[in-house]
């Protein structure tokens, strides 16, 4: 699993401006079972998402077809790690 922490680099006003985009991209990477979290951060500098992958390739790839990467409005921190307990909507390790 992944940890994927998504930092702004442009100012809150252009990224509001594809926030829609992103919401629709996210929403389709939960569908499909690969997000398992997704949040925002506080103050409002990024989100943060748990990625179920097979590899960082596999991750990278996801993470290009996002319009926050496609329009260069965020730089992703991604951190590799293996769960070892966990409870999140019903489901525990």
């Amino acid at each position: 699993m992944y940890l994927i922490l998504l930092q702004y680099i442009r100012p809150v006003a252009a990224v509001e401006h594809y926030l829609d985009a992103h919401n629709a991209f996210l929403e389709t990477q939960v569908r499909a079972g690969r997000f398992i979290l997704t949040g925002r951060r506080k103050p409002k500098t990024g989100s943060i998402i748990i990625c179920r992958a097979s590899s960082r390739r596999e991750v990278e790839a996801i993470l290009a077809e996002d319009p926050m990467d496609k329009f260069q409005l965020a730089v992703y921190d991604i951190i590799e790690f293996e769960p070892n307990t966990f409870e999140l909507a019903g489901i525990s390790s």
